[in-house]
């Protein structure tokens, strides 16, 4: 079924891909220093069960059966800092690669740290090397890998195994010549923000967590609230932002097209017994600052944990890189404390002297909530919504079709109401032209959405498509009226086409509702 589902919620959305750039998707690609990046649908999969929280890394498999992700070139490292290749297993048995930065003066007994990335496959261990590097300069040993590319896609992938990889870059850290194996921790950005705490929860080999951009909802609650904000910022509001946008998500994740939507991250905090940094920027905008940190303290606690320490970062986005316009923009810098409060912390921890738990910094901007997200009844599944769609493109277009082989064949004849002609055109524009700019908004969204000129809070693109589908439904109400008027005289193959479009033009309107196209 979930087969099924996947395939045609694909068929479904295929329409409208044409008009949407291939962008990386949930939570954007999380590279530190990027410039906005867009969310779209997606980034999960593969829950952890309530028992895996003591369940160690998957064993490496034999040379032979390996699988080997590509090698990404090794990075330059400035002169203050030595660099050594490392190779290691991870999840499945897959073959990763990465580097070890540390101090070239470094000293033996040093603590160290895996980065792991945020949400994009194959993520070069590149686009970590600011923080890599900056950590270093602080007494670490750091390491970072290039992401996963097998098994992990916009469609599929797994938390777990993710956190298999994870674990296995600590086993490889923590056999590093002059690193104390009981002093490797993790780091994780966004995405990964999911993926430690697993990773954490699993593993004792892990002596302390640090988290940057953590979310503690569901990434399905929180997709739907960042492309929503930017949705917002971008001056929108209405039923577009309200009802269509949600709904949208929630057929997408239907459909298999978006991993591990209802994944709940908190009994998995509550399992992290090792101390914890977490670190939000206080321009956020693809995680609810203001909503995750006490969702973390709560779970913390509840599991017996109080060793946590969470810090706010003025003019920091959703990496803790500093932003100049609220965090649009992503600049490389780090934002200034950041890697000396890392730094200083890890030391601390790992020399018994654990910090006082408390929050500091400013008040994080988040100028809207998040709101629960639930799973579609059956009359708003992926499937139904295949079946509506393909009903209104039979119904829709086979009223002209109709009537060009019979003016071809030389038998025309006029229609019962000219209505019906807008039933038609109108109907086909509105749920091919709706499906296009929704896909491009998802591939689109997120920080700030490119919506097109907004008029009254509603995009001119989907006010021309509010109105033309007010149009439609009004015409199909008409035709049905003229179709009841002459029905003693409508042939009998006009009857069926008539039937055909108004069984179309009747479903319609509840469609039309349940999408936003029909209501402020």
């Amino acid at each position: 079924m979930n087969r099924i589902r996947h395939v045609l919620t694909a068929a479904a959305l295929a329409l409208g891909l044409a008009a949407a750039p291939a962008t990386a998707s949930h939570a954007a690609v999380d590279a530190p220093a990027s410039r906005a990046a867009a969310p779209a649908a997606g980034s999960h999969a593969g829950v952890p069960a309530a028992g895996d929280t003591a369940r160690p890394v998957a064993a490496p498999v034999s040379p032979a059966a390996a699988v080997v992700d590509a090698a990404e070139p090794a990075p330059a490292v400035p002169p203050d800092l030595r660099s050594v290749e490392v190779t290691f297993s991870g999840g499945g048995g897959l073959t990763f690669h990465g580097s070890v930065l540390s101090p070239d003066d470094a000293k033996p007994g040093r603590p160290g740290v895996v980065l792991i990335h945020g949400a994009g496959t194959g993520t070069p261990r590149t686009k970590l090397m600011g923080e890599a590097v900056e950590f270093a300069r602080r007494g670490m040993s750091v390491l970072i890998y290039d992401k996963r590319s097998v098994g992990y896609s916009l469609f599929r992938r797994s938390y777990s195994r993710l956190a298999d990889d994870a674990l296995g870059a600590v086993a490889a850290l923590r056999s590093q010549p002059g690193v104390d194996p009981a002093k490797v921790g993790i780091w994780g950005l966004s995405e990964g923000g999911w993926v430690a705490p697993i990773a954490a929860a699993r593993s004792t080999d892990v002596a302390f967590v640090v988290l940057v951009g953590a979310n503690g909802l569901p990434p399905l609650r929180q997709q739907t609230w960042a492309v929503a904000a930017g949705l917002r910022k971008a001056g929108v509001s209405g039923s577009l932002v309200d009802r269509t946008e949600l709904n949208l998500y929630r057929v997408i994740a239907d459909g298999g097209m978006f991993p591990e939507p209802y994944y709940d991250p908190e009994p998995t905090i509550a399992a992290v017994s090792q101390p914890v940094l977490a670190i939000w920027g206080t321009h956020d905008l693809l995680t609810p600052a203001v909503e995750s940190p006490p969702i973390f303290a709560r779970a913390l606690e509840r599991g017996g944990n109080e060793n946590y320490t969470f810090r706010f970062f003025p003019d920091a986005d959703h990496a803790a890189h500093r932003t100049p316009d609220g965090g649009v923009t992503r600049l490389p810098e780090l934002a200034p404390g950041y890697a000396d409060l890392v730094g200083s912390w890890v030391d601390a921890v790992t020399s018994g002297r654990p910090p006082a738990t408390g929050t500091a910094g400013p008040s994080p901007v988040q100028d809207s909530f998040t709101v629960p997200v639930s799973p579609p009844a059956w009359w708003e599944s992926a499937p139904v919504q295949l079946a509506a769609l393909i009903l209104f493109v039979v119904a829709f277009t086979a009223y002209p079709l109709v009537a060009l082989v019979r003016r071809i064949r030389g038998g025309s004849r006029g229609p019962v109401t000219r209505a019906a002609r807008l039933v038609s055109a109108g109907g086909t524009a509105v749920v091919l032209g709706s499906l296009a700019y929704l896909v491009f908004l998802v591939m689109t969204g997120g920080k700030l959405a490119v919506t097109g000129p907004v008029l009254a809070g509603r995009p001119v693109i989907w006010l021309v498509l509010q109105v033309l589908a007010v149009v439609s439904v009004a015409a199909a109400v008409r035709t049905a009226l003229a179709w009841w008027r002459a029905r003693g005289s409508v042939p009998r193959g006009e009857r069926v086409r008539l039937g055909l479009l108004l069984a179309g033009g009747l479903a319609f309107i509840p469609w039309a509702l349940y999408w936003g196209l029909i209501l402020p």
